[in-house]
């Protein structure tokens, strides 16, 4: 099975837990048998320093013909007094857009060495393992231009737009993913003020009905954003629209105390996702060899489970990742208990050690 990535490294530390990130991915698919192409594009300041726009058709052209999308980073106080339109960000938004990616998922799970890092006491951490599932396309941040209003542009005015249609997608494709979990899924809306969370409501009840064995909880964005620190492992999978998803897949990224641990991908209706590490560029550290690459990796991980249907190749990396922080290698930023800090490649190296390991014991079992 030869597989076409398009690889994105972006920003700051991009290109290096890029770099990272497919080594491991190279290894894990040799060994099972399977071939990829792997090929570069330009997205964020690196595209805007090249070509002088965030987003290069060059890059759409590459994307296009890909079967899946690994990105690294993007952004970075260099490009932070650009206009508007010659934001790194842009690059993101624009790829989303155009790819039709509606749907982001955000694991948050809570790995054993890591969980004296967490802000929150063990006992509430220890058992999290949920996924938000946010609306990626529409509401605010996709609505009707901004604009200034009034004889001195003192009133400004943003537009929260969805179609039915749009709700309906990215509904289905939570309660999809509920089903194959623990069957549990909390709809977040803002339904006591907002007409858009009404109608958004009102959705999620007429799909429940073809999902009769997922339990559903409709709950205000300010509740669960409390219960999200007070009882983190009570959620399954929550499904939200794409400014409260923004919000609330922040806040959970720090139960975990690990932000650097934590995968997305961004799905549409088909098998092409685009995946990407939930951290930022860091350009404090970019080029030192410090980068934290789990969260890159991890990702690639969720790109063979739901681009290409590779459960096994999934679960050989994400089993990696834990035995690698079991032995107690980390990156700086990670605090794991007697933790022996190493950078990037060296992290990266240990992974594919760990890969190694595990198909020698299965061979022997076998």
């Amino acid at each position: 099975m030869e597989m076409k990535m398009a690889v994105l490294p972006g920003d700051g530390i991009g290109p290096e837990v890029m770099d990272a990130a497919i080594r491991v991915l190279k290894n894990v698919l040799g060994r099972y048998g399977h071939e990829a192409v792997f090929e570069k594009g330009l997205i964020g300041g690196a595209a805007i320093d090249e070509t002088g726009t965030p987003l290069p058709e060059e890059t759409l052209e590459i994307c296009r013909r890909s079967d899946a999308i690994l990105l690294g980073a993007v952004g970075g106080p260099k490009w932070d007094h650009n206009p508007a339109s010659l934001r790194p960000e842009k690059g993101l938004l624009g790829l989303r857009k155009e790819m039709g990616l509606f749907a982001n998922l955000r694991p948050v799970k809570a790995y054993a060495p890591l969980l004296s890092a967490s802000p929150l006491k063990r006992e509430f951490v220890e058992n999290v393992d949920l996924v938000i599932v946010r609306e990626l396309t529409g509401g605010l941040y996709f609505g009707r231009p901004s604009e200034r209003r009034g004889p001195a542009q003192h009133e400004v005015v943003d537009t929260l737009q969805y179609t039915r249609e749009e709700i309906e997608r990215i509904v289905d494709k939570a309660f999809q993913l509920a089903r194959i979990r623990r069957k549990k899924l909390a709809s977040v809306d803002k339904a006591n003020v907002l007409e858009s969370s009404r109608m958004w409501r009102e959705i999620v009840e007429e799909t429940s009905a073809k999902y009769p064995d997922v339990e559903v909880r409709n709950m205000l964005v300010d509740s669960t954003s409390m219960q999200l620190i007070a009882n983190p492992g009570q959620f399954d999978v929550i499904v939200t629209e794409n400014m409260f998803g923004d919000i609330l897949s922040d806040e959970a990224s720090m139960i975990t105390g690990s932000l650097g641990m934590l995968p997305s991908a961004s799905l549409r209706s088909d098998r092409f996702g685009m995946y990407e590490p939930v951290h930022g560029s860091a350009p404090d550290i970019a080029g030192q060899g410090k980068a934290n690459p789990l969260g890159t990796v991890l990702s690639a991980a969720m790109m063979l489970r739901y681009s290409f249907g590779l459960e096994k190749e999934a679960e050989a990396i994400e089993k990696a990742v834990d035995g690698v922080l079991r032995a107690g290698y980390c990156t700086g930023d990670l605090q794991v208990p007697n933790g022996k800090i190493v950078g990037t490649d060296e992290l990266a190296g240990r992974l594919i050690e760990k890969l190694g390991e595990s198909e020698a014991a299965s061979s022997v079992s076998n």
